[in-house]
């Protein structure tokens, strides 16, 4: 019999933490506070350029034709609370290939966002792309103890919607014109994982990103969304 709690379920009122300027190690990446100046060449390198503007399509901000430009918005993002800002960095190369951050951080409420993810070509579609994600997961949900951690994006991203499926965020709706970016109108698709789904999504992510997993060529034995 399903339990029912008329006036909602009692939820004990303690805030959750904010996230820190912390360092999360993985095996093939790590998740460090972003820092212009160690990490900066490596992300220009990675995103500048006519051929990289689909990577900025759906950003906030971008495409940037020019280092000072580029430097700029950095220097902004490594000094932001909300956005708190990520680089992602390979382990083997030292190199940052990527960036994410935590957003919307509602520790009254324990609900945050993961947000303004950017992955350069070498990062993309590799077990670093999906580790960086599973780490930034366990972090909130075991260290910082939010309820709610949800990803949206433009309704139009598909890779972005397909990616929140398969890393475990189920869809909730879209919030139609929600926003103006860059003078269009954003329709927002909202997605969402609860702590209480948590435990199940942490052992589906580990099993894939386990060596087992994958063969001598690194292809995958077993899509995530499998598990």
């Amino acid at each position: 019999m399903t339990q029912t709690f008329p006036d909602g379920q009692h939820v004990t009122p303690r805030p959750a933490r904010g996230p820190d300027r912390v360092a999360l190690t993985g095996r093939d990446v790590d998740v460090v506070p972003l820092y212009p100046a160690a990490h900066g060449d490596a992300l220009f390198e990675g995103t500048a350029g006519a051929a990289n503007d689909v990577l900025w399509t759906y950003m906030f901000d971008g495409p940037f034709r020019d280092r000072p430009s580029f430097d700029r918005a950095l220097e902004w993002k490594a000094t932001s609370h909300d956005p708190l800002f990520f680089a992602i960095v390979d382990r083997s190369s030292r190199r940052a290939t990527g960036q994410a951050a935590f957003m919307r951080i509602e520790p009254t409420h324990r609900v945050i966002e993961v947000g303004s993810i950017l992955y350069t070509r070498p990062l993309q579609r590799t077990r670093g792309a999906t580790e960086a994600m599973y780490l930034m997961a366990r972090y909130v949900f075991e260290e910082l103890q939010y309820r709610r951690y949800e990803w949206k994006c433009n309704s139009l991203q598909a890779a972005s919607r397909t990616a929140a499926l398969r890393l475990g965020f189920p869809f909730e709706g879209v919030f139609r014109q929600h926003m103006i970016v860059k003078g269009r109108s954003r329709d927002t698709a909202w997605y969402s994982m609860l702590d209480s789904e948590w435990p199940a999504r942490k052992a589906a992510f580990e099993r894939w990103l386990s060596p087992d997993n994958f063969d001598a060529h690194g292809r995958q034995k077993t899509a995530l969304s499998g598990l």
